[in-house]
């Protein structure tokens, strides 16, 4: 055989390496990958995880560094503080001011002093998340975040016993900890570590709350309702496809519903939407365009309604502080920027399923903006002041103006020991317990769209009655059972039933649950015992130190 040249083999040499270096140089990355994995038992142990994106996840987290613990913050999304810096700015002062203290308290004063006030009613999304990022950074607290947990059966819990010792998130990354809060708005970590927890709406029976359950916007008197026609249908709205004829079909997200009684409990949750940041300052304003994937049939129940004569803006438009014409735009009345039904499972389901989810409520939200600004169905009046409006261009700057969270209302709720009902909101039945005051509105959004025995199209499930005066909420309320998970807490998806927890879920409750939570951490680890068997006396003493209000 006659040898190759040097400079043909050389040649070929290198057409080899250039063929194969994109394979080694991969394993020799995964190598290298695997050499820097950090063994199980030589990672850090956290005296608390917080695994949450909310308000509370954040009080939590401060509040334990406070007591000198080790934390860390692992954070499903890329910001801190959940809606109160995703497009809630204002709304939940209707609760009384006087009834949260501690970090609730703190970083309402912090945004107040941004504008240079004393009280300020409400404030803009990128004020919300400056001040928590700087109240984090001030304490000391790492936060991982787009860190999400990995869900699959057996793979993002590791427990001992009762106890959990690590959670292990979606990248590989694990996080030991000696005790840890689920502060998320879903509940995914209760869930993971097996803790008993419900979804949906009690039975009137249940509990004998007059609020519970199936509540028709077509009931008289509305006993469950205490703002007359606000939220619901006043007109008579056909819900077929063609008018007049049930056999064309419902129009979207109008359900059937045969034999629809109050006081029926179900699996069902009351609407999401997002609170859109809108501006009709030149300066800021981003024109909302009409959507990609617009269908016109998923408005027609909207101006159907307008057709029939009601011709209230479906909009609670709320003022932010800054003096630069933003507003924080909420649903209101019949049909407006909630779309009932599409998040039934959102709860319960898988982060690509939740994500599908979140874009039909953007795109609803957006055809609906578009459609009150266009469609020559919609009054004049309202044509004009919505055609106004666009998303800020200072505001979620690296998602296009819109908000980074939808707005998740009500998901899974823990059933501990002591479950909040009606009755404590109403005074009739008080907690011994308290770690802090509720003090809003019992107050669900609709649930569904039906058809009413007429043919008409009716909502169903909205329900508002504000407690006599401030109540407690109970400790036992934010852990598991006796027996049940021994070292986890949950400020948020707390023991609370569907009405209960519609007045419970204001973002300042949140954050002092949050901290009260960490304050219990803390507690049960220096009395080395579990949460459920935490001197309740001992916490209450060092609430009370945090100014934490626990009493009207």
């Amino acid at each position: 055989m006659k040898p190759v040249p040097f400079r043909l083999a050389w040649t070929n040499a290198l057409v080899l390496i250039a063929l194969v270096l994109p394979s080694l140089g991969a394993a020799a990355s995964g190598l290298r990958a695997a050499a820097t994995i950090t063994p199980l038992s030589e990672q850090p142990v956290y005296d608390l995880v917080v695994y949450g994106d909310s308000s509370g996840a954040v009080s939590a987290a401060i509040s334990a560094r406070r007591e000198g613990r080790s934390v860390i913050l692992v954070n499903p999304t890329g910001f801190p503080g959940g809606m109160s810096a995703s497009g809630l700015g204002a709304s939940d002062f209707l609760g009384k001011r006087n009834t949260f203290g501690g970090i609730a308290s703190e970083f309402y004063d912090a945004i107040a002093a941004a504008y240079g006030e004393k009280f300020v009613r409400s404030f803009e999304p990128h004020v919300g998340r400056r001040i928590f990022e700087k109240m984090l950074a001030d304490a000391g607290v790492s936060v991982a975040y787009h860190e999400r947990l990995n869900r699959s059966p057996g793979k993002g819990v590791t427990m001992a016993g009762r106890r959990i010792t690590a959670i292990t998130t979606l990248s590989g990354k694990t996080y030991r900890g000696r005790m840890f809060i689920d502060a998320t708005y879903v509940g995914d970590l209760i869930a993971a570590a097996g803790v008993t927890y419900t979804v949906g709406r009690e039975a009137e029976s249940q509990y004998g709350e007059d609020m519970a359950g199936v509540r028709r916007g077509d009931t008289q008197p509305r006993v469950h309702y205490t703002q007359r026609d606000k939220d619901h249908f006043t007109k008579i709205v056909d819900p077929y496809i063609t008018p007049g004829r049930p056999e064309s079909g419902l129009l979207p997200r109008v359900q059937p519903i045969p034999g629809l009684t109050n006081g029926q409990g179900d699996r069902k949750i009351q609407a999401y939407n997002y609170r859109v940041c809108l501006t009709n300052d030149p300066a800021l304003r981003i024109p909302i365009g009409k959507p990609e994937v617009y269908r016109a049939i998923d408005h027609e129940l909207l101006l159907r309604n307008f057709d029939a004569g009601d011709e209230r803006l479906p909009a609670l438009i709320e003022p932010l502080a800054g003096g630069r014409s933003k507003v924080d735009w909420n649903n209101m009345h019949a049909v407006g920027s909630d779309l009932p039904g599409a998040n039934w499972d959102y709860p319960e389901a898988s982060y690509e399923r939740r994500r599908e989810i979140e874009n039909e409520h953007e795109t609803y939200i957006r055809g609906l903006l578009w459609t009150l600004s266009h469609s020559p169905r919609v009054p004049e009046a309202i044509r004009q002041k919505v055609a106004a409006y666009g998303l800020s261009r200072d505001e979620f700057t690296d998602n296009g103006g819109w908000p980074w969270m939808i707005y998740i209302r009500e998901a899974r709720r823990l059933i501990g020991d002591y479950v909040m009902t009606q009755h404590d909101c109403e005074g009739k039945r008080s907690a011994p317990d308290p770690v802090g005051l509720g003090s809003f509105g019992m107050d669900s959004h609709n649930v569904q769209i039906f058809v009413t025995e007429q043919g008409h199209a009716q909502g169903e499930g909205t329900i508002w009655r504000v407690p006599p005066r401030p109540y407690g909420i109970s400790y036992r309320s934010i852990i598991p059972r006796k027996g049940g998970c021994e070292n986890l807490l949950s400020p948020i998806c707390l023991s609370a039933t569907h009405v209960a927890h519609g007045s419970i879920r204001m973002e300042p409750v949140f954050m002092t649950l949050g901290q009260s939570a960490a304050i219990a951490a803390s507690a049960a680890l220096d009395h080395n015992t579990s949460v459920q068997d935490l001197p309740y006396s001992e916490l209450r003493q060092r609430l009370l130190a945090a100014k934490q209000i626990l009493q009207p």
